[in-house]
């Protein structure tokens, strides 16, 4: 299977489950809006949420599969199995004891670190009995917080089995398995509407549904990692050498590899302060975590192991050569698509959302924080494509620092801009620390002699931007005549094809620019559309006489 064939595979999965994640936000923003209780679940699962993301989306992996393929070598399956129960039997005892503290000490955990705003909310005397006090805010926050907190350790466990299904190339398990989260919610919401339940009960039948989505989500990895032929024993938790070299790898592989959810959650911990801004930063990540989650997740479980081959195996000049062509790939599709997130926020905003309980002047304060998330988005890809280089090596340290240092410009900034902007602040700041991080640890690599740009990048870069700055203009100038039928209340049969033909058109002029001007690297596009019409011509000449 090829690198791209991977990152297909791995990014086609994530791509459906990020398409159902948008049917769960717009269920979820039709039952809910922007209000007290959305704050409350969306900043109950945040937490629970940047767990999955650090682990199960790649940073585990970047220190568990090193150790473990290097296991599997010299040791055989059965070393690596002894190992993976080593650490599958302390993890589990680990997040046993943290998921219990964190159960009784929830009200401490919301008031300090999860939403500190609410512990200084104060009510409004002029919005009337009907709204939910301050009091009210706090409580359900921390009940939603401790039914989601065992998602926590359902996550950590199923990156641990996702780590060992990459190892195999088994992918499509791993990368599947979150559109579980989706499928459930959706179920529930749409339950909760159908019964006319009330907002605070819809959010506790939502919490209830995302634990019933860890559960699920972990039992699907286990039963793929049996299917593959291999299984861990949970033991009495022991002190090892391999246990411990993995636990120096991972601390630092979890913050460089979710920086991205780190700066989220330090925002909407800073967002707690104003009421609906918590929602509003949630509802604008979903957009743009569609492209990110379906190229940065793709890379960064990819890359990974094909980078730890080809320098365990001397092949340095193949490294290299991985290393460009997945930057290449990730600015081909992530420039274009923040370019699209810039432009147009305000119709993508009122088509997937502006409905039910979401109202005309959310869709405008959510646009606004959405077109500044774009900026950052080949920003956050790059994180990605450049991380792998260092956890290849088992070269930690280098990029911890630099993703302190970006951590610490977020917080700085989120604080400065936030009393400033509101929630627009915080999605600049996100911004700005995810460019400085890529700046960063692409420095690193490259003074390092551990990245040499080759010219084919280069010069495909510089077509890239070309073909998505046509692009953009054609976006600009098809917004302008389809306005009568995007603006608000001209209604969903009106808006939906208007925006799809918007950004259909935006697609065709930027794959002609970048196959007219080079940016597409039209060789490998045609080796692979070769390669799928002989994997389908070749049943049929199988049965011939």
């Amino acid at each position: 299977m090829s690198l791209l064939s991977k990152f297909a595979t791995v990014g086609g999965a994530t791509l459906v489950s990020r398409i159902f994640g948008f049917a769960r936000e717009m269920l979820m923003a039709s039952a809910l809006g922007v209000g007290p209780v959305a704050d409350a679940f969306n900043l109950a699962f945040r937490f629970p949420n940047l767990f999955r993301r650090l682990f199960a989306e790649g940073a585990f992996n970047s220190a568990f599969i090193p150790l473990f393929a290097r296991s599997l070598e010299e040791e055989g399956e059965e070393g690596a199995r002894r190992f993976a129960s080593e650490v599958f039997s302390t993890l589990f005892t680990v997040l046993s004891a943290v998921t219990v503290l964190a159960m009784v000490f929830m009200p401490f955990l919301v008031k300090t670190i999860i939403a500190p705003g609410l512990a200084v909310c104060v009510d409004d005397p002029s919005a009337g009995g009907a709204a939910i006090s301050c009091a009210e805010r706090y409580d359900i926050t921390i009940a939603f917080s401790r039914i989601m907190f065992p998602y926590l350790a359902c996550m950590s466990m199923l990156a641990m089995v996702s780590g060992i299904l990459n190892a195999f190339r088994r992918f499509f398990a791993a990368a599947a398995a979150p559109t579980l989260l989706n499928f459930i919610l959706i179920g529930v919401i749409g339950y909760a509407l159908k019964t006319g339940a009330d907002k605070q009960t819809i959010g506790f039948l939502m919490s209830w549904g995302v634990l019933a989505a860890g559960i699920a989500q972990l039992a699907m990895v286990v039963v793929a990692m049996r299917l593959a032929g291999f299984g861990v024993a949970l033991k009495r938790p022991r002190w090892t050498k391999a246990l411990k070299r993995l636990l120096v790898l991972a601390g630092p592989a979890a913050l460089i590899g979710g920086i991205t959810q780190i700066n989220l959650f330090v925002g909407q911990a800073i967002a707690s302060f104003k009421p609906g801004a918590v929602s509003i930063l949630q509802y604008a990540d979903r957009p743009y975590q569609l492209p990110l989650g379906m190229v940065g997740v793709a890379i960064g479980v990819v890359l990974l192991p094909e980078l730890a081959r080809a320098l365990k195996a001397g092949h340095l000049r193949e490294a290299q050569h991985t290393q460009n062509r997945s930057l290449e790939f990730a600015l081909f599709l992530t420039v274009p698509a923040a370019v699209a997130l810039f432009l147009i926020p305000e119709p993508i905003i009122r088509v997937i959302y502006e409905r039910g309980q979401f109202e005309a002047s959310a869709t405008v304060a959510v646009a606004a924080v959405l077109g500044l998330y774009a900026l950052g988005l080949p920003a956050f890809v790059m994180i990605k494509v450049f991380s792998p280089g260092f956890f290849a090596r088992e070269d930690t340290r280098t990029p911890m620092f630099a993703t302190l240092i970006s951590a610490g410009a977020n917080i700085v900034l989120s604080l400065g801009l936030f009393w400033l902007f509101s929630e627009r602040g915080i999605a600049l700041a996100t911004t700005i620390a995810g460019w400085l991080n890529a700046g960063l640890l692409f420095l690193g690599l490259y003074r390092r002699g551990l990245w040499e740009v080759d010219r084919a990048l280069l010069k495909r870069t510089l077509l890239v931007l070309l073909s998505a700055a046509v692009m953009g203009a054609a976006l600009v100038f098809g917004l302008d005549q389809l306005s009568p039928w995007l603006s608000s209340g001209a209604g969903l049969h009106r808006e939906l094809p208007a925006l799809a033909g918007l950004v259909a058109a935006g697609m065709v002029v930027y794959f002609a620019m970048a196959f007219l001007t080079g940016a597409a690297d039209r060789e490998l596009v045609l080796k692979v559309a070769r390669r799928g019409r002989r994997r389908q011509a070749a049943p049929v000449s199988k049965e011939a006489p």
